[in-house]
């Protein structure tokens, strides 16, 4: 394909939205850090997802505040996750068909109508004070569906507005976006809490979604085609497993997706809480906001490189690299006592985590045609359930291990073994060429 999209073409006109697969000379330009900004659908995407993250992190901290409160219990606290986590487990298979085989405007508002809805009633509750336990349950698996079809769809509108040669860079885009809102939206979120009360709070977090809405419906999405459902939901689920299944490269990003959720995550998630209290001797909590806004910080640092590496062909390498640079910040991390070092280290630590996740999701969706989009990347997300897994192995093993240290060094010694077996062993990921992966090459690394 010869004919040149310059960016304000696509910015201003629907027909004119580069697909997935194009492969227009447009693709040829330099890629600078925010060469996706350029295009209006994708500024309209990236607004939308800061709004959101910003949304969930006001329901993520006041849920927990609000449960607490209630009950005083580190179980029900434990348990809203777990059926947040169920939530998803339900409804992470048919995310994956909706979002193939629904007009995607209307998916995304219908999704966000629904998080309006149920925010805006548990917010009048609250005010009104007659919340009980029972309602945060049943809004926490209403909103971890919609919350669920909406990580699913974010995913794939991405390939839907920027050509395939601009999909790291704008991947990278939103990382760093979703790291901003990880350092500032636990504090919007705690000063609103003391400010106008758990129950306005949700009323915020339901205007926000709105906002989203008018910011998604602002954009000129690209002609989509929909097959007819011609077989049941449950064999258009079995597609999706079975393009996983099949597909060496796919299968290979989505394995290595899992390395992340079962041995680093749940250091940055749940280990900082006893890092500051036994090696810091933190009783106020302002060494675990340190600790926590470091890897955040991290992160957008580390999205911003990201997004100005332009072409560089050797991904899966460059994925490798951030894994065990990762594994090694957090290592560092354990050896030290010093605050300031250790505020370093997760810095570190946050910027390589930001690399390597968003290069997964990038070599992901390259590596996924465009009709079965929707349901592989539901089945890729499947590999989030694994995170309480992870959670807990590093929550049982800081008890049983003396602290948070040991626990750690294990994880992360880990990780590094396997980030170098597979640099040895495979060369699906380590011949991966992006090139071949704006080709559209499935067979890329083989």
């Amino acid at each position: 394909m010869t004919k040149k999209l310059n960016a304000n073409s696509t910015a201003g006109n629907a027909s004119s939205v580069p697909g997935p697969g194009d492969d227009s000379s447009d693709s040829q330009q330099k890629i600078t850090a925010f060469t996706s900004l350029r295009i209006a659908n994708f500024r309209l995407q990236l607004t939308g997802s800061i709004l959101s993250n910003a949304a969930q992190w006001i329901q993520s901290v006041t849920l927990s505040w609000l449960v607490y409160d209630l009950t005083g219990s580190g179980t029900i606290l434990g348990s809203i996750n777990l059926v947040r986590a169920l939530a998803s487990l339900f409804m992470i298979p048919l995310a994956g068909l909706l979002v193939d085989r629904l007009n995607r405007r209307m998916l995304i508002t219908l999704e966000n109508s629904w998080l309006f809805v149920i925010t805006l009633s548990l917010g009048l509750i609250v005010i009104t004070g007659h919340v009980s336990v029972w309602h945060l349950f049943v809004f926490t698996f209403l909103g971890g569906i919609a919350q669920t079809v909406d990580t699913t769809l974010r995913q794939v509108l991405i390939f839907d507005l920027v050509p395939r040669s601009h999909a790291p860079n704008a991947v990278a885009l939103i990382q760093t976006g979703w790291s901003i809102m990880r350092v500032v939206g636990p504090s919007i979120a705690g000063f609103l809490i003391l400010w106008v009360g758990a129950g306005t709070n949700f009323l915020i977090q339901a205007s926000v979604y709105v906002l989203v809405a008018i910011t998604i419906l602002q954009i000129k999405f690209p002609s989509q085609k929909t097959n007819p459902v011609t077989s049941s939901p449950l064999q258009n689920i079995k597609e999706g497993l079975h393009y996983v299944a099949q597909e060496r490269v796919t299968r290979t990003f989505m394995l290595m997706g899992i390395i992340m959720p079962l041995l680093t995550i749940p250091i940055f998630s749940i280990l900082p809480a006893i890092y500051a209290v036994q090696v810091f001797g933190d009783k106020t909590g302002r060494v675990l906001g340190l600790l926590m806004a470091a890897t955040g910080v991290g992160g957008i640092i580390g999205g911003l490189f990201l997004a100005s590496l332009g072409r560089l062909e050797y991904r899966g390498r460059l994925q490798l690299l951030a894994l065990f640079l990762l594994s090694l910040s957090l290592m560092a991390f354990a050896f030290t006592s010093n605050l300031v070092i250790a505020l370093l280290c997760l810095t570190l630590a946050g910027f390589f985590e930001i690399i390597f996740l968003a290069s997964n999701q990038t070599l992901l969706q390259l590596s996924i045609p465009n009709d079965l989009r929707g349901r592989v990347t539901a089945v890729v997300n499947l590999s989030s359930l694994i995170t309480p897994v992870g959670a807990l192995i590093a929550g049982v093993g800081s008890d049983l291990l003396g602290g948070p240290k040991m626990i750690t060094i294990v994880l992360t010694s880990l990780a590094a073994i396997i980030a170098i077996l597979i640099f040895l062993f495979s060369p699906t990921v380590r011949n991966y060429r992006f090139s071949r992966g704006i080709e559209g090459d499935r067979g890329a690394g083989n």
